[in-house]
């Protein structure tokens, strides 16, 4: 690998320009869910009444996001159909309440399977979507944005503004919110240094402890460029590529911070996942 590149430009602490853009993963095909996903994407699936990729957007929206990539591929027409090109958070507003445009957050949509037939991996959906991502309209924080999958249901977490300012002036590639392992991924998937709070990529025979990545994280846009990355900006080739290859190079070069997320997560995997969360 060829040296590791200078720490990207950082903020300064009282820069008002922290609010970043957001990617939501919604491409996956969903094979565990089946038959629940032979007919509904699965973050269209219900969760409390409400779609389960819906959540994510209603805390992003929240938190201050106003622009979201979705990529999308199995049935993805179904995605857009339900959530359209505006988001405004109407469920929680009261009777005859309306959000204006300015606080109403835009989606757009990465269509993998329109362009290439299937999902492209996680980095390799990123890359497809960065042309999308950068540059956006507004006061943004620049090349910092949200990732985060939609078939999670965290309805705790809170994608705050001042996360981002923190990302944004540490000058690291990536930051990770890794959670207790449940009970499906036993053994983690990276390591956490609480003194320094860095991601470690621990080898399997290392006792430390390990955490599972809850798959929301910062990320700056460097770790989507060489020498981290080889795919270019928009993936016009349609490279699948994994994420974790990326993170664990980053890791090993001191280069992604992580913090533990204790409130309520759920991966919503298996049918029998997701009917226990739906138990009233």
């Amino acid at each position: 690998m060829p040296p590791f590149p200078a720490p990207p430009r950082p903020l300064t602490p009282a820069d008002p320009n922290t609010r970043a853009p957001a990617m939501l993963l919604a491409a996956g095909r969903g094979e565990r869910m089946r038959p629940l996903t032979d007919s509904c994407p699965k973050p269209l699936l219900s969760v409390y009444g409400k779609p389960l990729m819906q959540w994510h957007l209603e805390a992003l929206q929240r938190g201050g996001t106003r622009q979201v990539v979705i990529n999308t591929a199995w049935l993805e027409n179904r995605i857009v159909q339900t959530f359209g090109d505006d988001f405004g958070l109407e469920p929680l507003l009261g009777k005859g309440e309306k959000l204006s445009k300015s606080e109403s957050m835009q989606l757009r949509y990465s269509l993998e399977g329109r362009d290439f037939g299937g999902a492209l991996e996680t980095a390799g959906g990123i890359c497809r979507a960065l042309p999308q991502l950068f540059p956006v309209q507004g006061s943004l924080a620049p090349d910092v944005f949200w990732v985060l999958a939609a078939d999670v249901y965290t309805p705790g977490f809170v994608f705050s503004q001042a996360a981002v300012t923190r990302f944004a002036t540490s000058g690291q590639l990536a930051h990770l919110w890794l959670v207790p392992n449940p009970a499906h991924n036993p053994r983690g998937d990276f390591g956490l240094d609480t003194t320094t709070s860095l991601a470690l990529n621990l080898p399997k025979d290392n006792p430390q402890p390990r955490y599972t990545y809850s798959t929301i994280g910062l990320y700056h846009r460097d770790l989507f460029a060489p020498p981290w990355c080889t795919i270019p900006p928009g993936n016009p080739q349609g490279v699948k590529a994994a994420l974790a290859p990326l993170l664990r190079a980053a890791m090993d070069a001191g280069r992604v911070s992580a913090e533990l997320y204790d409130g309520p997560w759920t991966d919503v995997g298996t049918p029998e996942r997701l009917a226990q969360l739906n138990v009233p």
